[in-house]
């Protein structure tokens, strides 16, 4: 992309982000009806868009015809009636003199992909990649992009188009997203629209809004360090030098492909504030041009930049969720993510993680929030590398999810997790649901990952046999901890584990005890 374009890009964006809708004299459609698009089947499909001031508008697809009248800012919407999967056929909206046709449309599944830089890795970096790339056109999976820099302005409109599925479309695509919607497609036969709007790098609190924080003693530190730098920096200066910056890592990652090396991780300016770590700004820039379309779900996997402040993401995570709920008027809609995979060095003793807890923070979300899942990678992960090369299988974990609670395709999906814990003399079992058949080491060696401590919480690693009449119990003890009070599984950075259930999905990892966090008070 050259600068001129980058420029452009920048040009479009305050144009797109007002505080308020100036009237206009042309007919208009936001960048997420365009040509190829998909629409979601079996739901209410908002459509909407701008015109003159108080005209009236006709709003014609698939046999329906729709009539309202823009108020005073130009702004009109209608909803079409559910829609049934066909072929593909027009959009057409009218008002006075103008007509708009948006053509090439399909109806079926719409979802959306987000978080940071592991949802925006491309499939040409994927491993295999570039035979994924080789596959002949499918006319029924279709991609959206969202671009645009942060902002902390209202935004109606961004800038991106939806496109058809070929070769040189499909290889810049989130390969998670590719994978899943590939896989959805192929099991249900009917259309898939992926909207890609993640962000590499970005943080949690850049998809909130700043007023569902404001006022909550956990995040005024972090909101507080954004207003001091608003106040000693120079914005417009910066909304360019970042969009260099950024563009820069994206052609660092596209040499590191060809070049066969690990993907380089975001080089983080000095100072962002039109950046994806700035509370709400992606939620204005690339969430809220969105609404209030119609779509099944959210995949996410983001986290990274979060862990370490992994306590703080226990509240912070379900609010997200929570806040796109009750803003997208779209009901409880299914939100699934990625727990973070394993990476960095592994150690040789037991230790205190910030990226365990993390991890432990995501699994909390699971109980917090309704009609949500999680998929776990603990298995998949590269010490050396923060983006796992392996997106098929993430993707397809991801439509396991999906297959089974949304299309009621039962196939397994669930983790094992921790239950209970009973304490034994020199020895604690505990005991995990999800197992399946049973549990079993993916390896067929004795199983690896336990760690035990006594009241004193010094840890060692432990040895541990599966048990029960279920095989879904784990017997954990140590010669070091004669009076064990506690275990941990698959607690660290980059833990050396095995165990799986039956249908090789990987046990979650976990903690018995509630002992004070490394990240405790990290705001």
């Amino acid at each position: 992309m050259h600068w001129r374009t980058i420029r452009t890009l920048f040009l479009c964006n305050i144009l797109f982000c007002q505080l308020t809708v100036v009237a206009v004299a042309e007919l208009r459609l936001p960048s997420l009806f365009t040509d190829h698009m998909v629409l979601q089947r079996d739901e209410p499909v908002p459509v909407w868009g701008w015109s003159d001031p108080q005209a009236t508008v006709y709003v014609v697809f698939a046999g329906q015809t729709k009539t309202t009248t823009a108020d005073e800012n130009g702004r009109w919407q209608v909803t079409l009636d559910p829609l049934s999967v066909g072929d593909p056929r027009s959009l057409v909206v009218e008002a006075k003199q103008d007509r708009l046709e948006v053509k090439d449309v399909l109806v079926g599944e719409v979802w959306i992909c987000s978080g940071q830089s592991n949802m925006q890795y491309a499939l040409a970096a994927n491993a295999d990649g570039d035979l994924d790339t080789l596959h002949l056109p499918n006319p029924n999976l279709r991609y959206l992009t969202v671009n645009g820099v942060g902002t902390q302005k209202t935004c109606d409109d961004f800038d991106g188009a939806w496109e058809t599925d070929q070769p040189g479309v499909r290889k810049e695509f989130s390969a998670i997203g590719y994978h899943f919607g590939n896989r959805l497609q192929g099991t249900l036969g009917v259309p898939i629209g992926l909207i890609d709007h993640s962000w590499g790098g970005s943080s949690c609190e850049a998809w909130v809004p700043r007023e569902e924080l404001s006022g909550n003693p956990l995040y005024e530190p972090l909101l507080k360090r954004w207003d001091d730098l608003v106040a000693e920096s120079d914005e417009p200066a910066e909304r360019e030098k970042y969009a260099r910056i950024h563009q820069d890592w994206k052609n660092r990652m596209l040499e590191a492909v060809a070049a066969g090396e690990p993907i380089p991780n975001w080089q983080r300016p000095r100072h962002q504030l039109l950046s994806q770590k700035r509370p709400s700004n992606l939620y204005h820039s690339r969430v809220e041009p969105l609404m209030p379309m119609a779509f099944r779900g959210v995949i996410w996997y983001q986290g990274e930049t979060n862990a370490s402040r992994a306590e703080q993401y226990r509240e912070l995570f379900p609010l997200m969720i929570d806040t796109w709920r009750e803003h997208w008027g779209q009901g409880e809609f299914p939100f699934y993510w990625v727990q973070l995979a394993d990476y960095r060095a592994e150690r040789e003793h037991p230790s205190e993680s910030d990226w365990a807890e993390l991890r432990e923070a995501q699994t909390f979300t699971l109980d917090r929030v309704a009609n949500t899942a999680q998929v776990v990678i603990i298995d998949a992960g590269d010490g050396i590398d923060v983006h796992p090369s392996d997106k098929q299988l993430v993707g397809d974990r991801l439509a396991r999810i999906a297959l089974t609670r949304d299309y009621g395709i039962e196939v397994p999906y669930l983790y094992p997790r921790f239950v209970s814990m009973e304490v034994k003399e020199g020895s604690i079992v505990v005991e995990l649901d999800n197992v399946g058949g049973g549990l079993k080491t993916h390896d067929k060696k004795p199983v690896l990952g336990f760690a035990i401590a006594g009241e004193e919480r010094n840890w060692v690693w432990a040895e541990a046999r599966i048990t029960g009449n279920k095989r879904n119990k784990v017997e954990v003890s140590s010669d070091e901890v004669p009076e064990p009070v506690a275990v941990r599984y698959a607690w660290a950075d980059n833990p050396v584990c095995n165990l799986n259930s039956s249908h090789d999905l990987p046990v979650t990892p976990f903690r018995t005890d509630d002992w004070p966090m490394v990240t405790a008070g990290k705001h």
